[in-house]
């Protein structure tokens, strides 16, 4: 089971520059469906990769499906020569993502996020809408079946 708040607490206070997306930022808009791994969008910056090492080299990330043994360094090289990580921690499973499908990096998307408060801390947070639109083109089962419950909360919100 993942630790969603040792997970947003460890990126937080080390300062990372993350917004949160895919099902733990649905659970922030008010959706109930539930989700098994954290996903960000992290910035692309030398002082930012340098925080999100410093942030989960205590956990022990892990490339997650790897066989064990498999070489892999927690490093700025690793990170730079990447983009998107599936990593499983002390913590559980974390998706560091340069860039989503249809949103964009974290520059292009940090004009679609609210700050939203999650376990004491003011967090990033893609937006509704966004979220709604970079799940739709995404296009994957999961995201389709997440569609239905997101709208509603859309147009709830709109008209509340």
């Amino acid at each position: 089971m993942t630790d969603f708040r040792r997970l947003l607490l460890a990126l937080a206070d080390a300062g990372v520059e993350f917004i949160v997306v895919g099902g733990v930022a649905a659970a922030a808009h008010g959706a109930v469906r539930t989700t098994l791994d954290l996903d960000i969008v992290y910035r692309r910056t030398a002082d930012n990769i340098r925080r999100l090492i410093a942030a989960l080299l205590p956990i022990h990330p892990y490339l997650r499906g790897a066989p064990p043994g498999l070489p892999f360094l927690w490093d700025e090289r690793t990170i730079v020569n990447g983009l998107n990580f599936t990593l499983i921690t002390d913590a559980g499973e974390i998706d560091l993502l340069g860039e989503i499908i249809a949103g964009g990096d974290f520059e292009r998307l940090s004009s679609h996020t609210i700050e939203v408060e999650l376990f004491g801390k003011r967090l990033s947070c893609i937006a509704l809408d966004e979220l709604i639109r970079v799940k739709r083109a995404a296009g994957r089962p999961k995201d389709f079946e997440a569609l239905a419950e997101l709208e509603k909360l859309l147009e709830l919100g709109r008209s509340g």
